[in-house]
């Protein structure tokens, strides 16, 4: 049997790929073969060969246009959207912290775009009959942590449940939707929290890193995920080998998330 993921040539939009989980998505579709666009507030000087880039910051509704724009003009459609963008800038304080400010940067970032972007597309995605839409969530909507999280996750879980409304609508046009639900990811930016946290408690990166799988009620794996290996997930869940998956969520966690 071939396992020949039937992606070369194919068009993709990738959000947020410039950094951490985004970068290792381009780098992932792109070796795949595929056509790809990524996004970023800046272009990076360090590009991934034959990805294009735009500048557009997604928090914003004219932002967001500028890419589904790009995409029209550059590529005259896409065939695949993954919508990577995600993180939090809200202060940890739990709910009292939480300013109507930054309840709205939080939903600007991990929910409005994926709304706005798939508005965008979706038409022509449904007059070609087919396409693959995945939303990259996290556990966090299952375990938030209400000291540093809960607007995060409240915003994650919108995406999700967006996610599956959307996926019972426009599967009977052909167009898949699925859900890509991580744990701790060892990114760039997760690796510098696990060293400020370490630098607090006078360890190394190791006691770091146990600091933030005790609070996430550890991991079982006994370690983060790598990057790729969520891309690769993904990059299969977009491929031909995966045409009856949709409206589903998949966990890649490490075994955090405890089920029974």
């Amino acid at each position: 049997m071939s396992f020949d993921l039937e992606l070369a040539g194919l068009r993709a939009l990738v959000t947020g790929g410039t950094k951490g989980l985004g970068t290792a998505v381009v780098e992932s579709l792109s070796r795949a073969g595929m056509r790809v666009m990524t996004t970023a507030r800046t272009i990076p000087t360090q590009k991934v060969e034959n990805v294009h880039y735009v500048a557009a910051d997604l928090m914003t509704a004219e932002g967001c246009k500028v890419v589904t724009d790009a995409v029209k003009d550059y590529f005259g459609g896409v065939d695949v959207i993954v919508n990577s963008l995600g993180g939090s800038s809200a202060p940890s304080g739990g709910f009292a912290a939480l300013t109507d400010h930054a309840w709205e940067a939080e939903l600007n970032l991990n929910l409005l775009p994926s709304v706005r972007i798939d508005r965008a597309l979706l038409p022509a995605m449904i007059e070609q009959g087919s396409g693959v839409i995945i939303h990259v969530t996290s556990i966090q909507h299952d375990l938030p942590l209400w000291e540093s999280t809960t607007a995060y996750a409240s915003a994650k879980a919108a995406l999700s449940t967006y996610s599956k409304s959307l996926s019972k609508e426009v599967s009977p046009k052909g167009i898949r939707v699925v859900r890509v639900s991580p744990g701790w990811i060892e990114t760039e930016a997760s690796v510098d929290f696990a060293n400020r946290l370490a630098a607090s408690a006078g360890t190394d990166y190791e006691g770091g890193k146990k600091i933030v799988m005790d609070a996430l009620g550890g991991i079982p794996l006994g370690r983060p995920a790598a990057p790729a290996e969520i891309a690769d997930l993904i990059t299969f869940l977009a491929s031909a080998r995966a045409t009856s998956i949709t409206g589903t969520e998949y966990t890649i966690d490490g075994g955090t998330v405890p089920t029974s």
